[in-house]
């Protein structure tokens, strides 16, 4: 049992390898910020049903997974915006 606890194990140097130690910067902290603000308005368009809330969650969630270049989240979210952008389209 002690033997897993030794700093020379091969699995844990290469779990250590998987993980990038790095500080976020200023513009990744704010693209942050923004997409926790639009996560805020997604769930108040929940109770809302109004499709503004959703396109202005859309959009600060977009800028948060665009900086963090998680390109299948943004697809995701531009199929959201779009299609709430259509339905406010044919509701006018």
């Amino acid at each position: 049992m002690k033997s897993n606890m030794k700093k020379n194990n091969p699995w844990k140097r290469f779990l250590r390898t998987l993980v990038r130690d790095r500080q976020l910067t200023a513009g990744e902290r704010m693209a942050s910020r923004i997409g926790y603000m639009g996560a805020g308005f997604l769930m108040a368009g929940q109770w809302t049903v109004e499709p503004i809330l959703f396109m202005i969650g859309f959009c600060c969630v977009l800028v948060q997974v665009f900086s963090r270049k998680q390109w299948n989240l943004v697809v995701l979210q531009l199929n959201g915006l779009i299609a709430w952008t259509l339905h406010f389209i044919n509701t006018l």
